[in-house]
């Protein structure tokens, strides 16, 4: 297991002890298992339906081989370059350029790209994009990153239960699970704390599709021209995203809307990082 990969682990491990902590504060003794129950739920179903969740949130549709031949001809070379199934393209009607990939494994993986992303970048720079999101999909960080979501809503459901339980029902006893000024504290920290948590996963994956994109197309300046431009068309270009789906895009596309202190919870890394590293040669973090 590399760096990242066991960063990843150690994160997603921290959510999952964090929906048994809240479980416990709440309903004492058997709290945890009832966290712990409530997690898998929530994981299980973003699992399943990971794709028609993303999919449905972008609005986007199915594009065929005549109406995109050449965003077909660059995905199935390089996923015959590195002997993936060939996966299925989608568009969405924004103009804002970006792009994400979602799916539970690669026979079932979904890339989809918006129309300003098509209509802005040249063939060479959409070419480094789509590797970008192909690593994603090989990397299967599109499978971490729903687990990721699902835990922290999860988090969040159970910290309102609580939040609720504390303002509502004046608390339980102490041998049933914490008093209401602890219960309420817990609701307020815990899904900001699984949201921290979320986001480094985000990043890390981040810079090792990076890499690995520039691997598949053999350098990494398409890649860094590319982003450079999504970096200000998210800046100019409005997208409505909702927040929960923000991290599976290749650029934050709520960037134009983001306060500065927002900057702690960015499910993606500074966009002047990437690209210095993508044109520098230096390691990645793995």
């Amino acid at each position: 297991m590399n760096k990242n990969n066991f960063k990843t682990f150690v994160l997603l491990a921290a959510l999952g002890g964090f929906l048994v902590l809240i479980g416990g504060q709440i309903w004492g003794g058997n709290g945890a298992a009832i966290g712990l129950i409530i997690g898998l739920v929530f994981v299980g179903g973003s699992y399943w339906f990971s794709d028609k969740i993303a999919i449905a949130a972008s609005r986007a549709k199915p594009v065929s081989e005549q109406e995109a031949p050449a965003l077909y001809r660059i995905v199935r070379e390089l996923a015959m370059a590195n002997n993936m199934p060939m996966p299925r393209l989608y568009m969405t009607p924004d103009m804002q350029p970006n792009a994400f990939a979602t799916g539970r494994n690669e026979r079932r993986a979904v890339i989809a790209a918006t129309r300003g992303l098509v209509e802005l970048l040249d063939e060479s720079e959409v070419r480094g994009v789509l590797a970008h999101e192909l690593s994603h999909v090989k990397n299967k960080d599109i499978l971490i990153g729903s687990v990721a979501a699902a835990i922290a809503m999860g988090i969040t459901f159970i910290a309102r239960m609580a939040m609720w339980g504390a303002v509502f029902g004046g608390g339980s006893s102490d041998d049933e699970g914490g008093n209401p000024i602890g219960l309420l504290a817990m609701a307020i920290l815990a899904p900001i704390a699984a949201l921290l948590l979320q986001a480094a996963v985000s990043r890390s994956r981040e810079f090792e599709a990076d890499h690995d994109a520039a691997e598949m197309i053999g350098t990494g300046e398409p890649l860094a021209r590319a982003l450079e431009k999504l970096h200000e068309g998210t800046k100019q270009i409005p997208m409505k995203v909702d927040p929960a789906q923000a991290s599976m895009y290749i650029a934050n596309p709520l960037t134009g809307r983001r306060a500065g202190f927002a900057q702690l919870f960015s499910t993606h890394p500074p966009m002047e990082e990437r690209v210095q590293r993508l044109r520098s040669q230096t390691p990645f973090t793995r």
